[in-house]
C-alpha cells in the first residue's frame, strides 16, 4: 500500500461486511483500518488519522434504530471536527437518515459561515504595498518572487522597523498557501505563559529566544511535524511554513549557546535581509508621499503636500528607527500642520547635537556623506576650508559633493 493512500476508518458489527469493504477498498487503492463497536471507533480515532470514515448505525443485535449511531457523532465531532463521515445501514429508516443528515449538515453549515467570515475579513485586509524601488531592494524583491512560491521555511532579518512583515505577507501572498490566512505569532511575550520544563530557560534569555524555547518543547523532527492540542494526548500531523522575522544576530546568538543551532539551520533554509532605510534612499520620498497620502485620508487631510524643505529633510535625516520612524514622523506631520504644506518643524525630527552623531555601524558612504555636511556646516559652506578639514583637495570634495547630490 503507497504511504499517501487514502486513510479509510470502517465500523460495522459485522465481520463479513468488515473483510467485504476491506477488499473492496483495498483493491480501489485505499489503506483500511476496521472497527466493531462504538468504543473501537472512538479508540481508532484517538490514536490515529482518517480521511474519511464509513459508520454503520446499528452495533447491538436485534437493534434497528440506529441511535447507537447517531449518539456516536457528536463524539467524533468532537474529537476530528474535520472528519468526513459517511454513515451506512441496513436498517436505516427516513427518520433516522434525515437525523444523521441533519447532525452533519448542520455542522457543515456552521463551519461554512465561520469560513467565509473569515475569508471576507482576509479580504478586506489586503497585503500592503511593498515600496522598493532603491538598487538596495531589488535583491530582496528577486528573493521573494523565487521563493515565495514554494514551501521552503525562510528567516527575515534586519533592524527594527525595516518592514520585516510585510515581506512576510508578500512571501505568504506569493506562495500556494496565500488564499488561506497567515498566522502571526509575538514570539517576544512567551515568556509571560507558564511553559512547564520551560520556565527556567526563559528566565536567562531575551527576545527572540523565546521562540527557540518555545518551538524547542514542541520539536522539529526532520518528517512532517507533529504537534498535540492543548488538553489533548493525540499527536497530529500538520502542514506549515515558518517564516521567521527577527532584528537579533542569530549567527552570533548560536556562537554565544543562547540559539539552538539545530533550530537555526531549520528556520533558515532562506534567508532575506531587508536594508536599512539609510541604504535605500532613493525609497524615502516615495514611502514619505505614500504615508502622507494614507494618513492624509485617515485624518480627511487628503490635499496635503510637502514642502521642499520638509522633503529635503527628509532625505538628510539618518533614520534610525527606519521605515516604522519615517511613517510614525509622518503621520505626526498631519496632525501637526494648520494648512496644506508639510513643512519641517511639522515634522518633529530630533537633530543630532554637533559631535553626538555615532557612525558605528553605519556604511561607508552615509558616514562620509554625513562627514562632509559637518564640515560644510562648521565653515558655512567655504568649500576650502571644508576641504582642509578633511584631508582633501578642493576638486576631490566636489566629486564627492556631486556623487552624493550635496549642494554647497
Amino acid at each position: 500500500m503507497k504511504d499517501d493512500a487514502p486513510h479509510v476508518l470502517v465500523a460495522d458489527d459485522q465481520p463479513d461486511v468488515l473483510a467485504a469493504l476491506r477488499l473492496l477498498l483495498r483493491s480501489e487503492g485505499f489503506d483500511t483500518q476496521t472497527a466493531a463497536s462504538p468504543a473501537e471507533v472512538l479508540e481508532l480515532l484517538e490514536v490515529d488519522d482518517f480521511d474519511v470514515l464509513l459508520l454503520d448505525l446499528n452495533y447491538t443485535r436485534d437493534t434497528t434504530s440506529g441511535q447507537e449511531g447517531l449518539d456516536l457523532l457528536p463524539k467524533i465531532q468532537a474529537l476530528d471536527g474535520t472528519l468526513p463521515v459517511i454513515v451506512m445501514t441496513a436498517w436505516g429508516s427516513i427518520a433516522s437518515a434525515v437525523e444523521a443528515m441533519r447532525l452533519e449538515l448542520g455542522r457543515a453549515v456552521r463551519k461554512a459561515q465561520l469560513l467565509e467570515a473569515e475569508n471576507e475579513m482576509l479580504r478586506a485586509d489586503d497585503v500592503p504595498e511593498l515600496i522598493a524601488d532603491s538598487r538596495a531592494m531589488q535583491p530582496v524583491l528577486r528573493l521573494i518572487e523565487r521563493v515565495g512560491p514554494s514551501d521552503a521555511n525562510v528567516l527575515i532579518t534586519g533592524e527594527p522597523g525595516t518592514g520585516k512583515e510585510v515581506v512576510a505577507r508578500w512571501l505568504h501572498a506569493r506562495s500556494n498557501r496565500g488564499y488561506r490566512p497567515l498566522v502571526t505569532v509575538n514570539t517576544g511575550g512567551l515568556y509571560r505563559l507558564h511553559c512547564p520544563g520551560v520556565g527556567d530557560q526563559l528566565r536567562h534569555v531575551v527576545g527572540p529566544e523565546h521562540l527557540v524555547l518555545g518551538l524547542q518543547q514542541l520539536g522539529l523532527p526532520d518528517g512532517p511535524p507533529e504537534l498535540q492540542r492543548v488538553g489533548s494526548s493525540k499527536t497530529r500531523k500538520v502542514d506549515v511554513r515558518v517564516l521567521t522575522a527577527t532584528n537579533t544576530d542569530l549567527e552570533r546568538a548560536v556562537a554565544d549557546s543562547l540559539f539552538r543551532e539545530d533550530l537555526y539551520y531549520r528556520l533558515n533554509t532562506v534567508e532575506i535581509r531587508i536594508p536599512p532605510l539609510r541604504d535605500r534612499r532613493e525609497d524615502i520620498s516615495v514611502l514619505a508621499a505614500h504615508f502622507l497620502l494614507i494618513s492624509g485620508t485617515k485624518y480627511g487631510r487628503p490635499e496635503l503636500k510637502f514642502s521642499a524643505a520638509a522633503m529635503d529633510s527628509l532625505l538628510r535625516h539618518p533614520w534610525p528607527g527606519n521605515v516604522r520612524e519615517l511613517r510614525h514622523c509622518v503621520e505626526r506631520a498631519v496632525l501637526m500642520v494648520e494648512n496644506n504644506t508639510v513643512d519641517v518643524e511639522h515634522l518633529g525630527l530630533r537633530q543630532a547635537a554637533e559631535g553626538s552623531l555615532r557612525l558605528e555601524g553605519v556604511p561607508l558612504d552615509e558616514a562620509e556623506r554625513i562627514l562632509i555636511r559637518k564640515a560644510l556646516s562648521r565653515n558655512r559652506g567655504n568649500v576650502s576650508r571644508a576641504a582642509d578639514d578633511l584631508g582633501l583637495s578642493r576638486s576631490a570634495l566636489y566629486r564627492r559633493l556631486k556623487r552624493h547630490g550635496l549642494h554647497v
